[in-house]
């Protein structure tokens, strides 16, 4: 009798219940309602050339071959992203992304069909056999199954697999980028870090000095700074938000009174609650209630440009990232007698500039709000304050908008000496990745932990991993790393 018998674990069917959603169309077999494992073993096994099965073969018939399976998505959307697979006999060529699922319906459950973050997939990879419409799919497509190539070797076990490790942990021979850089010192790795790190600060510095023509210095900071406190998901909402309410008439309407700012940044940006919510306590009230104060003299000003609510990205974000809390930085940054901005582009252009000191500026941001002192709206008040802008994001800031607006302008590269002091930004998953193929499943990270470091592995992965659309086999980069050491 199966270990996996409902009978044998009554209970386990209510837990099921819990990670299964109803069956649509083709009902699920007993086999495939009690399997197992979960979608991260199948995404170990695609990932990993040691237990990738081959030969595969997709649903129509022709076999597939996995020159690139793609990186590891850490993020919302697709399994692996910018995979390239190809099919024989025919010789076809597909690149994009890559989805697996247990059972080919689970594309339906999972509401892939309508999400456009699913378009570029070139792979429904399942554990069980089945096909889709093609109309739920996009197109072209492979649709492969992995059950019976799986079978097939005797040796495979899913229990084999150690799902922490992944992804960085794959037993896939090393790069040919690697193999060149373990025969160079920590000081050569260092330098190609450092190297890579300031071309990427004078692209930023090239792009930024063509967004000012015209003179905007400061309104152009003021949209990069915006985009940085977005973040990723809501990086050009932010900005759109900026272009809408530019910051002269930011200040000329709010009186450089830092509270009337946030509410005309808030009313503007379609944030502000119309509705008052049971859970909010008192000092919730009077804060919006204060906000609202100020938004309605302006409301009719701004109708026809106001942003709407689903422009924003609002679920599945930390509280920290929440848009209504990163606006009140940007008050905090910009709007005062005094505003902290002047302080950091004094700052920043100085011979040697205080990089530390502007990182603890931009955290400094909004300190003493409403918001210091809370994560959500309705949430209940902290009993200690946190920054607006925490040491990553500040970071950020600094390194991908203040050194390069400086640069800009000044007219003059920054020091090289001081560059070397930028902290660290917050983790990134594509210096990660680029770290690990570089260096191994093994190097140290203190390699890297310095803003321009980073920088520099975000350049690389942009000019090689990114752009090789056979992976590493036609990679430039180590013909160019052999000319260098």
């Amino acid at each position: 009798m199966s270990l996996y018998c409902s009978e044998l674990f009554p209970g386990s069917c209510r837990y099921r219940a819990l990670k299964l959603p109803p069956a649509t169309g083709v009902r699920d077999s007993v086999s495939e309602s009690s399997f197992p494992w979960s979608e991260r073993h199948l995404r170990c096994v695609w990932a990993d050339p040691a237990f990738r099965p081959s030969p595969l073969f997709s649903n129509d018939g022709r076999q597939v071959i996995v020159e690139n399976p793609g990186r590891w998505n850490l993020e919302a959307g697709p399994d692996f992203l910018d995979a390239v697979i190809r099919t024989a006999p025919d010789e076809s060529v597909f690149r994009g992304d890559v989805e697996l699922h247990i059972r080919p319906a689970d594309w339906r459950h999972h509401g892939h069909s309508g999400d456009k973050r699913y378009r570029r997939v070139i792979a429904h990879v399942t554990y069980f056999d089945g096909s889709l419409p093609e109309t739920d799919l996009p197109a072209p497509i492979l649709q492969i199954p992995l059950r019976q190539p799986l079978k097939q070797n005797p040796l495979f076990s899913f229990d084999s697999l150690d799902l922490p490790a992944y992804p960085f942990a794959t037993l896939a021979p090393s790069p040919p980028c690697a193999i060149l850089l373990k025969t160079w010192t920590p000081e050569q790795r260092i330098t190609l870090l450092e190297s890579a790190g300031e071309e990427r600060l004078r692209l930023k510095t090239i792009r930024l000095t063509e967004a000012m023509t015209g003179g905007a210095l400061e309104q152009t900071l003021y949209e990069e700074i915006m985009g940085a406190l977005g973040y990723k998901h809501n990086r050009s909402v932010f900005q759109k938000l900026a272009r809408t309410l530019p910051l002269e008439r930011l200040r000329r309407e709010s009186g450089e009174d830092p509270t009337c700012a946030y509410a005309l940044l808030a009313g503007v940006a379609g944030l502000l609650p119309t509705q008052t919510n049971p859970l909010w306590d008192e000092e919730t009230r009077l804060f919006v209630r204060s906000l609202w104060d100020v938004w309605w003299k302006h409301q009719s000003a701004w109708h026809v440009v106001t942003l709407k609510q689903g422009d924003w990205i609002l679920a599945n974000l930390r509280p920290a990232n929440q848009p209504l809390r990163r606006l009140m930085a940007a008050s905090g940054l910009f709007i005062g007698k005094d505003p902290p901005i002047s302080r950091i582009i004094e700052s920043s252009r100085k011979d040697e500039p205080a990089y530390r000191a502007i990182g603890d500026m931009l955290q400094a941001a909004g300190e003493q709000s409403y918001w210091a002192w809370r994560n959500s709206l309705a949430g209940h008040r902290t009993s200690t304050p946190s920054s607006l802008v925490g040491p990553g994001r500040a970071a950020t800031i600094l390194t991908n908008v203040i050194v390069p607006w400086a640069a800009a302008t000044a007219s003059r590269k920054p020091e090289a000496s001081r560059l070397t002091d930028l902290p660290p930004e917050d983790d990134n998953r594509y210096a990660r990745h680029t770290a690990h193929a570089l260096f191994g499943r093994d190097h140290n990270p203190n390699l890297y932990h310095s803003g321009l470091r980073q920088q520099g592995l975000l350049q690389i992965f942009h000019d090689f991993c990114m752009n090789s659309r056979n992976g590493c086999q036609a990679c430039g980069l180590p013909e160019a790393l052999a000319h260098q050491s």
